[in-house]
């Protein structure tokens, strides 16, 4: 390995460790911090100066992204006309590595005026930001994964991590689930799985629609008129049945000869999958991984034909 994938490794380690020595450091104010945020009825506002307000950032976006209404805010702007964004129905987070960043300790009396509870998370459980948070998370790392043990690294991977776990524990407690992650998230594969339904994908139009009675010699061509691979049987416009070109393909190395002259009926599937349109498309890719099948019908309470969906129409 060269010198400088050496180095790379190092640091992999001494951050690596940084966040495991955390487990030893929390105590009752990981519970009490957890339980703050779960009651809060407003807003969590989380702030901190420098490499502390970029790890901020990130904790506030992974707790509004699972169900914990969250924001940054720097606290340099805090002097300037936004201390009114905060409540006694808020909790707020403050972050700083030496727990006696000037910036963060000149507001804190406001806070405790007006009753609004602070979340401490710094590397010196005796700083002045420990000793006035209504619970501190101490933070504490041997060193830096720097050379120079200067730069921020270790410190702040492992605040990072902190953050994280402040926001799985929040998660266990709401019982957020992967559908309410969706809700955040429309615009990512999961949120298109969990979000988009049968109606927003099927094929409605010129749907290969056969009667069951109809002769496998014409059926075949409706197959690949449709270009689905299938053909809907239906009576009376309720679906009674299913052909697929694997049926077709079975069918005719089994017949042989008489292939041409069989109804449909013998052949066809008599209970297809179906699904209601508002079906979403992650329980979709369930039944057709399920019961290995690439299309499932999409019926209406009547078992009416509205669409169908095929393995394509569900790739995101």
């Amino acid at each position: 390995m060269s010198p400088v994938k050496d180095i790379a490794v190092k640091c992999f380690r001494d951050e690596a460790q940084a966040i495991l020595d955390l487990i030893p450091q929390l105590d009752e104010h990981f519970d009490a911090a957890v339980d703050l945020m779960l009651r809060c009825t407003g807003k969590v506002i989380i702030t901190g100066v420098g490499k502390s307000g970029h790890i901020g950032a990130k904790m506030a976006a992974t707790l509004s992204s699972t169900g914990t209404p969250a924001f940054f805010i720097n606290p340099l702007d805090v002097f300037h006309g936004d201390l009114g964004v905060m409540t006694p129905d808020d909790v707020v987070i403050a972050i700083s590595n030496s727990g006696q960043t000037d910036e963060l300790l000149r507001f804190i009396p406001y806070l405790l005026e007006h009753h609004i509870p602070l979340i401490g998370i710094s590397g010196n459980p005796d700083s002045l930001l420990a000793k006035y948070s209504t619970c501190h998370l101490v933070v504490k790392v041997s060193h830096e994964a720097c050379p120079l043990n200067l730069a921020p690294t270790s410190s702040t991977t492992a605040t990072l991590a902190m953050g994280d776990a402040l926001a799985c524990a929040l998660i266990e407690m709401r019982h957020f689930q992967a559908k309410d992650f969706a809700q955040f998230h429309p615009g990512g594969t999961l949120g298109k799985r969990l979000l988009t339904t049968a109606h927003d994908v099927m094929r409605s139009n010129d749907l290969p629609v056969i009667p069951p009675g109809m002769k496998l010699g014409e059926a075949i061509i409706h197959v690949s008129k449709g270009k689905l691979g299938l053909c809907v049987a239906q009576v009376d416009g309720k679906v009674v049945g299913l052909i697929t070109d694997g049926d077709v393909r079975r069918a005719m190395e089994s017949l042989q000869d008489k292939f041409f002259n069989v109804p449909v009926e013998q052949v066809m599937t008599r209970t297809p999958k179906c699904v209601s349109p508002d079906t979403k498309i992650a329980k979709i890719q369930d039944i057709m991984h399920n019961n290995k099948i690439h299309t499932v019908l999409v019926v209406d309470e009547d078992r009416h034909l509205l669409g169908v969906v095929d393995h394509f129409s569900c790739m995101f």
